[in-house]
């Protein structure tokens, strides 16, 4: 992969950020993380940071935009942005469900919007977003953050419906449960046994964005772990 290929992480401030940037810069790409938290970005000396609200869509086009003319056009996309509440549907609040909706799908929609122009001039592009096993199975008790995951996954097919004709491909990953330190500290340790790492994620999302993967698109492919 040249190195001239820009590649936007964005959320990477997270461990599958970070293990997303680690994966992507050491295939050749020049990556750009983007999360609203400089803090979190701090460690992360190998890639160019941008601090940025992806929840905001103004904020996110201006930052693509900026991305675009200062590092190059982005020639692939990562989404992990991304919360998590758990909650039977009877007692959702409206206020859970707009923060799963405004987390886990409007940053996926603004970036895709941001980044489209540019990958359409150059009648390619690479776009990866993060969903999850309840957006595709049904859960208990998780319904809100269920719902925006299996909204993501629609989108992502909409997406590659609209954009592939433009030479570009958008494809998902659908994790189970990933192996984080916020995991680790909230769940017994015979779930977490199960869980998959952040690199294991991170190299099939690599997978999806590299020149091998070029007769995908619009799959969603699922990271479950054991």
């Amino acid at each position: 992969m040249s190195e001239a290929v820009v590649a936007v992480v964005a959320g990477a401030g997270g461990a599958l950020g970070h293990a997303t940037a680690a994966a992507l810069g050491s295939e050749g790409f020049t990556v750009v993380a983007l999360d609203r938290s400089e803090r979190a970005m701090s460690d992360l000396s190998s890639a160019r940071t941008v601090v940025a609200d992806p929840a905001d869509p103004a904020v996110v086009t201006e930052a693509i935009n900026r991305i675009a003319a200062e590092v190059g056009p982005p020639g692939a996309l990562v989404n992990v942005v991304g919360a998590f509440r758990t909650g039977d549907a009877v007692d959702t609040t409206p206020e859970t469900l707009r923060l799963m909706l405004d987390v886990n799908l409007g940053p996926a929609l603004w970036l895709s919007q941001a980044v489209a122009p540019h990958m359409r001039q150059q009648g390619s592009g690479a776009v990866v977003h993060v969903t999850a096993r309840p957006g595709l199975e049904p859960a208990s008790g998780m319904a809100a953050y269920g719902v925006s995951k299996a909204a993501l996954a629609y989108l992502t097919r909409t997406l590659d419906l609209e954009l592939r004709p433009h030479g570009i491909r958008v494809n998902a990953v659908a994790p189970q449960l990933i192996d984080t330190p916020s995991n680790r500290a909230t769940l017994p340790a015979e779930v977490i046994g199960h869980a998959v790492t952040p690199e294991a994620v991170a190299g099939v999302i690599a997978f999806l964005v590299s020149d091998t993967a070029a007769p995908v698109s619009g799959a969603i492919l699922p990271v479950y772990g054991g």
